[in-house]
């Protein structure tokens, strides 16, 4: 049914419950797995506004968040080989993750997202948004929500 699966990870402990059953889902069902990182986009710095700063800071910043995005990646790779699931990495850099995991989902010809859910809700979800919701609002692909027990009962 589902051949090639998006899963977007952020190296959380509820992100990596998810890419542990991704990895299980992939493997009963003879798929593959892209493992996604959205990178934070660095803010724009503007030269005249009076703020003074290290002018290799953005690339600085850039390479701390490319080298945390790709461990991230690594790991959950390792861990797809051990069970004998094909797979690959991808990490983009957005200041709007949820558009990153529908690109790069579009972009992979992938045919499932399967992702975790924080379990925010009330004034948390407002606040800080969903970026599951978020998905699931605007992506035309189908989304898999994985919901650990953990978070369930709140």
């Amino acid at each position: 049914m589902f051949k090639h699966l998006l899963v977007p990870t952020d190296g959380s402990p509820l992100s990596q419950e998810a890419v542990t059953r991704a990895i299980s889902f992939a493997r009963e069902a003879g798929a593959r797995i892209t493992f996604f990182c959205a990178e934070k986009w660095m803010p724009k710095m503007y030269h005249g506004m009076g703020a003074i700063f290290d002018p290799h800071m953005p690339s600085d910043l850039h390479k701390s968040a490319d080298e945390g995005a790709h461990a991230i990646l690594d790991a959950a790779e390792r861990e797809a080989q051990a069970a004998g699931v094909d797979c690959s990495k991808l990490a983009l850099a957005s200041d709007q993750p949820y558009l990153a995991i529908i690109e790069a989902a579009r972009r992979q010809e992938c045919d499932l997202i399967f992702m975790a859910s924080h379990g925010r809700r009330g004034v948390g979800a407002l606040l800080l948004g969903s970026e599951t919701q978020k998905v699931l609002s605007h992506s035309t692909i189908p989304v898999l929500v994985h919901r650990s027990p953990r978070n369930a009962a709140q």
